[in-house]
């Protein structure tokens, strides 16, 4: 019970966090005509801000199966490479079943919080799964609701947050580190010909953003290469 009780405690600031970010997916998804509920039945069974940002958007435009597969499978797949990385500090009970049903949690900062750990046990892990869960849920519904409710005006304004968001996660890393930046550039580069040149501009945002990201990482992997040491260290 007390490794539980240390989950939850270490899963209210991610929650309180969720909360606001979620708030502004519910406003964005009711204002691309999704109704309240679907917003927060998104939300409950995926839990993923960039993929949920992607999907919504591949859905109101009435895109293709194979465009919201190949999207959605880009930007979530760092996610296989966290439970990768964090199934190396699991305990032996924290195995099996349990792996596949708590692994539908794993987010950056459950990711984050959890490698602090020095062993990682099943009970420990649902106890940090919790809040989090509960405050994506619940900001989303409430920003689904009051997406109906708040001027359009404000609705806009708000939308933004989100992105504003995977900009503040960004800009640090890359005002501290060039090689960052560089390949934050070429993703801007190839997201800015595939929305104005005639040529790219016909192409679908979701795979737009599947190409972009797969280009800019290789890129950067190429001119780049991080060399052992200096991945360990």
């Amino acid at each position: 019970m007390n490794r539980f009780i240390k989950g939850l405690k270490g899963g209210i600031p991610i929650g309180l966090g969720y909360l606001s970010v979620s708030f502004t997916f519910g406003i964005f998804t009711v204002s691309q005509g999704f109704a309240w509920w679907q917003a927060v039945l998104i939300s409950l069974t995926t839990v993923t801000s960039a993929g949920q940002l992607a999907g919504v958007g591949v859905m109101a435009r009435g895109g293709s199966l194979a465009e919201m597969l190949i999207s959605q499978l880009t930007i979530n797949l760092r996610y296989s490479f966290m439970s990768v990385s964090l199934s190396q500090k699991v305990s032996e009970e924290f195995s099996g079943i349990k792996r596949w049903l708590l692994g539908f949690f794993m987010t950056d900062e459950i990711f984050a919080t959890a490698s602090g750990e020095k062993e990682v046990d099943s009970v420990y892990f649902s106890g940090l799964s919790v809040m989090p869960y509960i405050g994506w849920g619940i900001g989303t519904l409430l920003g689904s609701l009051l997406g109906n409710v708040l001027p359009q005006s404000l609705m806009n304004a708000l939308c933004i947050a989100i992105y504003g968001m995977f900009v503040a996660i960004v800009a640090p890393v890359a005002k501290a580190n060039i090689k960052v930046l560089a390949v934050v550039g070429i993703a801007v580069a190839l997201s800015l010909a595939f929305y104005y040149l005639p040529f790219l501009s016909g192409v679908s945002d979701g795979l737009a953003i599947s190409v972009c990201a797969v280009a800019a990482a290789l890129a950067g992997a190429l001119v780049f290469p991080v060399k052992e040491e200096e991945s360990d260290g």
